[in-house]
């Protein structure tokens, strides 16, 4: 008899991509009309301004493995190195060049050595990394956030989620998503995917007694 779960687990994988684009795609859109003075604001990734991330997660839709590979050997596994080194590859020399660099890439499924829901997860952080400072909305569906909360209660792979949340009991407001026990930490189900994932700007948005202890490890890696 064949094993079905290498077809299950394809499917699982091919089910998210279409999550991924469709979020490039909602950021593509909102960031049409911003004017020089906006793609310079400061993101919520520490020193980098919105124009800046968004080169990042172009960078992340043009990285195969081979290519993140060889930058990791060159720069010694120094890997804020690389991925300095591949943003500057996306940014362009206008704003207007690093956002036509990003809509080339809104369908493409190339991607660093990390699985597809982490590219989910970056997708959405990154974007309200630079939708929160400039005050635009974007009004996620709430089965693609909770896929993400889901993701990153169980892992420690490029952000120090798992970690930043144990020991807490995490309850969204609006949707199913909830995890863990302990102190409580509840809001919205975006609101705690970023605050997982070291936003602080996001605590304030949260209710429940461990809401200073997720606080006091923002700055965990």
């Amino acid at each position: 008899m064949t094993d079905p779960a290498p077809k299950a687990r394809g499917a699982h994988v091919a089910d998210l991509w279409p999550l991924v684009h469709a979020e490039r795609a909602a950021l593509a859109g909102d960031l049409v009309d911003l004017v020089d003075e906006q793609w310079t604001t400061p993101s919520l990734c520490a020193g980098l301004t919105v124009r800046e991330v968004l080169a990042h997660l172009t960078a992340g839709a043009s990285l195969n493995g081979v290519r993140w590979l060889t930058g990791v050997i060159r720069y010694r596994f120094d890997f804020d190195r690389q991925v300095a080194m591949r943003l500057a590859e996306q940014l362009g020399t206008t704003a207007a060049e690093t956002h036509d660099r990003f809509r080339r890439v809104i369908t493409s499924t190339t991607k660093p050595p990390l699985p597809v829901i982490a590219m989910l997860g970056e997708t959405i952080v990154h974007a309200e990394d630079i939708r929160r400072p400039l005050g635009i909305r974007h009004d996620y569906p709430i089965e693609t956030l909770t896929r993400v909360a889901d993701y990153y209660r169980s892992s420690d792979l490029v952000v120090a989620a798992k970690r930043r949340i144990a020991g807490l009991r995490l309850v969204a407001t609006d949707g199913p998503f909830t995890t863990g026990s302990g102190p409580l930490v509840s809001g919205t189900t975006l609101a705690l995917v970023m605050a997982t994932t070291g936003r602080s700007v996001f605590y304030d948005e949260l209710d429940g007694d461990g809401v200073e202890i997720l606080r006091d490890r923002r700055d965990m890696t």
